[in-house]
């Protein structure tokens, strides 16, 4: 039985109508329109459907919608702005500091693993902003990079980290020119 849910969506309300045990991710694909999540393995084992939820990382394959009804849910679409409400910075970026990080460490390949990869990270450098190789190892550990693009994503990882701890965001010119080196 279809129920109307209302969410809050990359800080917008929505209003659908789904059964409250619909996994969330079938209401951000179909429902929202949102291109960030992606269906993978179905059991919320490869990351790639990966959301914050109340700024935690939550698998939206697995998490049923009535779950998140008077929560804030973020997808990869809202993480800049997510990023700017959290570090008082304005305007919002266009891109999240680790977006920018992984474009010019050319970390993303098939992008498979895109969003879970962007999303986990973000949620590291919110709750430890100067992560330790080894924290970033274990705090990754269960996004699957079908390319094996793991040395890269943690190099953008650490490089995001320093942007944010200078409080500098690279341009989109610099990121470019990086990227085509």
């Amino acid at each position: 039985m279809a129920d109307e849910l209302t969410l809050e969506v990359n800080a917008s309300t929505w209003t659908v109508t789904a059964s409250p045990e619909t996994p969330l991710l079938y209401v951000l694909m179909n429902d929202l329109g949102l291109l960030g999540p992606r269906f993978g393995c179905g059991l919320g084992q490869c990351g790639v459907c990966s959301v914050l939820i109340d700024g935690v990382e939550m698998r939206s394959c697995i998490t049923p919608t009535s779950a998140v009804v008077g929560k804030s849910v973020t997808t990869l679409e809202g993480l800049p702005a997510y990023y700017a409400a959290r570090m008082n910075v304005t305007p919002a970026p266009k891109l999240h500091p680790l977006q920018e990080a992984m474009i010019a460490e050319q970390a993303p390949q098939c992008g498979y693993c895109y969003n879970g990869q962007i999303i986990k990270g973000a949620e590291l450098l919110f709750q430890t902003p100067e992560p330790s190789e080894a924290e970033i190892r274990s705090a990754m550990n269960g996004h699957l990079c079908r390319c094996g693009m793991y040395p890269r994503i943690m190099s953008a990882i650490q490089r995001a980290a320093q942007a944010i701890a200078a409080n500098g965001i690279a341009s989109s010119k610099e990121t470019a020119e990086i990227a085509n080196v």
